[in-house]
């Protein structure tokens, strides 16, 4: 039973205030919202602030049961990821991994190098262009996740792909939201 206090210090250590890891669900999802949302509240934190982080942790989640969905039609039912989020004194850490299709990796990674190689402005910009320019697919999204989360957060998405087997790899997807 070490493991647990194992688990509850490296939780203190990194600041973690929320961790989920299973099965994401849009039921899943809401609790883990409400959750959140409740420590925030409780903490007091600025009604923008918590926007922001709120509106980061939809976009991580959503991103979450989209590749969930992708991934069941293989035969490994288990597509198990995590979240969590974390407070430190002058930020909030959101932090997300689940697997996604080794196809989708490249696709990905462009995406996030070209999101992060801009400025605020030119964020705005490419919001603007996917919204003008783009038709929202089957599963509700045009592309505009990762821009929004960028966005929001004021800051550069950290993320890495750790590959599993040959069809899947463990995306990770880092974002911090300044509490000012």
């Amino acid at each position: 039973m070490k493991y647990i206090y194992d688990m509850h210090q490296t939780m203190l250590s990194h600041s973690l205030i929320l961790v989920y890891e299973g099965e994401f669900t849009q039921e899943i999802t809401k609790s883990v919202l409400a959750m959140a949302e409740r420590n925030m509240d409780s903490s007091g934190e600025e009604s923008s602030v918590k926007r922001k982080v709120f509106n980061v942790m939809v976009e991580c989640l959503q991103n979450i049961v989209k590749h969930a969905s992708e991934l069941k039609d293989q035969d490994n039912p288990n597509h198990s990821a995590i979240f969590m989020i974390g407070k430190e004194d002058d930020h909030y850490i959101i932090i997300s991994g689940n697997p996604i299709k080794n196809d989708v990796v490249p696709i990905l990674q462009e995406k996030l190098d070209k999101i992060n190689s801009l400025d605020r402005d030119g964020l705005k910009e490419l919001y603007k262009s996917i919204i003008k320019n783009t038709e929202i697919s089957e599963k509700g999204g045009a592309g505009l996740g990762f821009v929004d989360m960028a966005r929001k957060s004021g800051n550069k998405l950290q993320f890495e792909f750790h590959e599993i087997d040959t069809e899947k790899s463990f995306f990770m997807l880092k974002s911090s939201i300044v509490r000012s």
